[in-house]
């Protein structure tokens, strides 16, 4: 007795049916690549199953692999893990020169393409320790403002970064004053008048903390670039030691 065809493979069968199997397979990569340029994504979401993308395009599943391997070879999508396939956020390219210590962070991301944003984990007035005071060229015990920040690019963090102020430079700041998209080195400038300018840094791999890997989307004890700076003003005064945890595949830094 003969049997009848699944309705699904009928189907599937009449969409895949031209002679040039390269044709559906371009047609898989054009419907994707329409639908993450369109305005319901944005770099960093995840899109759909490749199941889910199949029945949405009448296109086989492994068609539809392949397309989304070939998008991912072009650096248009990215797979992490088991968690999906996104849409990748740009890279920030972090310059190591004595000029990236007049730049602040922000103006590095939209540099980069990218839409920069930050969340205040914490704001808090001590004594200087005395490793940090050797830095900033004051004295142990003196005021110190320290502020930690999660950098984040189109809404995807990539770095946290741990700030220590000399607080004789800076009466009055506050963490209100932190929020939302303000930039730390224009508020030193139009407030104090420090104008940021040369400086100094290391940088080095080692395993991010719990806490810093939750935070970067990372997976527990995984490596982290971790740079490590003072920055001077124009008058070449110790304003900033900087503590940086960066995502090692959102950041890059560059030489000349």
């Amino acid at each position: 007795m003969a049997t009848k065809p699944r309705r699904g493979a009928e189907s599937m069968a009449e969409v895949e049916s031209p002679p040039n199997g390269e044709r559906v397979h371009e047609r898989a990569q054009q419907h994707i690549i329409e639908m993450i340029e369109g305005p319901d994504y944005a770099a960093g979401d995840r899109i759909p199953s490749e199941r889910d993308l199949a029945e949405r395009y009448r296109i086989s599943r492994m068609t539809m692999r392949k397309a989304i391997d070939r998008l991912v070879d072009k650096g248009l999508l990215e797979r992490r893990g088991t968690s999906g396939t996104y849409i990748p956020v740009p890279v920030i390219r972090r310059p190591i020169t004595g000029h990236m210590f007049s730049r602040g962070i922000s103006e590095i991301v939209r540099a980069c393409g990218g839409v920069p944003g930050n969340r205040l984990l914490f704001f808090e007035q001590h004594e200087a320790h005395a490793r940090v005071a050797e830095r900033l060229n004051i004295r142990a015990g003196d005021p110190l403002i320290v502020i930690r920040r999660l950098r984040t690019v189109n809404e995807v963090p990539f770095c946290v970064e741990t700030t220590h102020l000399p607080g004789a430079r800076v009466p009055g700041l506050a963490a209100d004053d932190l929020f939302g998209t303000q930039s730390l080195y224009a508020l030193l400038a139009s407030r104090y008048g420090i104008v940021m300018g040369s400086g100094h840094g290391t940088i080095s791999v080692s395993t991010a903390t719990a806490q810093e890997a939750e935070l970067l989307d990372l997976r527990s004890d995984s490596p982290a670039l971790i740079f490590r700076s003072v920055a001077n003003d124009r008058q070449d005064r110790p304003v900033e030691y900087l503590t940086s945890v960066n995502h090692p595949q959102r950041v890059v830094f560059e030489t000349p």
